[in-house]
């Protein structure tokens, strides 16, 4: 059985910004400590985390919305979720994200939320936060 993730979060960066933080290899990889190798092409692979998590770009529209069929290297044999990730202008000229990701493995819902939060989420703003001073 597979389950939905859903997360919003809000950042006091430009949609552009916030998209690169998410699409760019050489920014996920100063993100994340670890390397990714993400093609900006759709149709493209990716891979991030060292190669825990890899997938195919699905869907690129710059400032607005990324989608990956995403996997990561625990999902059981032949599983693939979807990643979708859809920015949009705050009205303080914020960015907020919503992460809507299907196709999870049930047992494995908790320990992805938490990945996006720590790795992603909390990455940018310490990153942003940093870039700032």
């Amino acid at each position: 059985m597979c389950k939905t993730i859903k997360q919003k979060v809000k950042f006091k960066a430009s949609p552009m910004t916030i998209y690169q933080c998410i699409s760019d290899s050489k920014k996920v990889t100063s993100l994340t400590g670890e390397t990714a190798l993400i093609s900006k092409q759709i149709g493209g692979t990716f891979s991030t985390m060292s190669g825990k998590v890899s997938g195919i770009i699905v869907d690129l529209a710059p400032s607005k919305r990324i989608v990956q069929a995403w996997r990561r290297s625990d999902f059981p044999e032949g599983i693939f979720s979807m990643a979708t990730f859809t920015l949009k202008e705050t009205s303080e000229g914020g960015t907020e994200v919503v992460l809507t990701h299907r196709g999870v493995p049930k047992e494995l819902i908790p320990d992805v939320e938490e990945s996006w939060r720590q790795n992603y989420w909390d990455k940018i703003r310490i990153t942003l936060k940093t870039q700032s001073k």
